[in-house]
């Protein structure tokens, strides 16, 4: 009897956020849609703006179940810009979490509704999101040979004539490295052995074609690039071994004390253009992401809070940057809920959503 109210209780720790954040899509997609509709004979600034608007309410909502529910400290190294700035965001990839990190970094600059994403092609077939995200600026791309340079270059393209604020969230490894995934890990250190590039023990090789073809067709709106480097605690063994970062329900069940964030702002006139030379750049931020990888985990002290070289701070998030965005949200949520026309157009919205959401994407170019 105890044990099973144990196991309630903690199950109920990711059911609750994760429900309230499933549960607000359809009043959050059918907000969206209405200002889609009265946008129309409106300049498109305007209605980048408001969708900005929109969607930092949103990802506010998240970031208060990631953040302030889960009570996790997130340890910052280096100077993140106080101004908002047009960026591509580099990071390495180890979890389905890793991209509310960009989120906590982008909330502190009051950049939350300009977080864009370059996703898997597959992640287009979630249902609503996968949808949004498109709607918002993500771009949906494909490995190796089926990558669609012109669809990504003309998405883009049309966003910055717009003049539409840009940060734009890459994973370049595309794939998530996972210690535990041995194969994975040597079939990427025999790919940079092939091509001549130093073999790296903590992060795949990136690929380049992604990061080269936003920051290509972006580089006269882009300030920087922020090259970001994540450590979440307790992935760390006694003997200085990784373990598996951990995904989002173990994250929102508050099994990550602690995450380390090393950020570095690299300005647009240090990245070369010409796709050889750009390579080699990237690789060799990857070098430097994999050397202080390799220092924090073989850190003599696994307690020792601040393992990244260089001045460390801890950056709270303030309750009044989330709480409005949940009672925003709820407020629009939960009276489709009680009445029995709230309660069909909610479930129509899911289900419609989801189908002409699909629909769209698949013949969208």
């Amino acid at each position: 009897m105890l044990l099973s109210l144990v196991v309630h209780t903690y199950s109920l720790r990711y059911w609750f956020p994760a429900t309230v954040m499933l549960g607000t899509a359809p009043a959050y997609l059918l907000s969206w849609a209405v200002w889609k509709l009265l946008s129309k004979l409106l300049p498109v600034r305007m209605y980048h703006k408001v969708d900005d608007r929109l969607y930092c309410i949103y990802q506010s909502m998240v970031l208060f179940f990631f953040e302030n529910y889960t009570g996790v400290e997130i340890v910052i190294y280096g100077d993140i810009p106080k101004n908002k700035e047009n960026v591509v965001y580099l990071s390495n990839h180890q979890c389905t979490a890793d991209w509310i990190i960009a989120d906590m970094l982008a909330i502190r600059q009051e950049a939350l509704g300009h977080v864009r994403y370059v996703l898997k092609d597959g992640l287009k077939w979630l249902p609503l999101y996968g949808f949004y995200f498109s709607q918002h600026g993500g771009v949906y791309v494909k490995r190796s040979a089926r990558f669609d340079v012109t669809a990504m270059k003309k998405k883009l393209l049309s966003q910055t004539e717009a003049g539409t604020p840009m940060y734009l969230v890459i994973f370049p490894e595309g794939t998530r490295y996972n210690p535990e995934l041995k194969n994975v890990i040597t079939d990427s250190q025999a790919f940079a052995v092939k091509e001549g590039l130093a073999v790296l023990n903590h992060t795949l090789t990136p690929r380049m074609r992604a990061c080269h073809v936003a920051i290509e067709a972006m580089k006269d709106h882009l300030d920087a690039v922020y090259d970001v480097t994540v450590v979440y605690e307790g992935t760390q063994t006694a003997t200085g071994q990784r373990r598996p970062a951990p995904s989002m329900p173990e994250f929102l069940c508050k099994e990550c004390p602690r995450v380390h964030i090393h950020f570095e702002r690299v300005d647009m006139k240090e990245i070369p253009q010409e796709p050889l030379f750009f390579r080699r750049w990237l690789h060799e931020r990857f070098e430097i992401k994999d050397r202080l990888l390799t220092t924090f985990y073989e850190s003599e002290d696994p307690e020792k809070k601040c393992k990244f070289p260089g001045k460390a701070h801890i950056s709270p998030l303030s309750l009044t940057k989330t709480i409005p965005s949940v009672m925003i949200l709820g407020g629009l949520t939960l009276p489709l809920l009680f009445t029995e026309s709230g309660r069909k157009l909610y479930f129509r919205t899911w289900l419609y959503g989801t189908v002409l959401g699909w629909l769209w994407v698949h013949v969208s170019p």
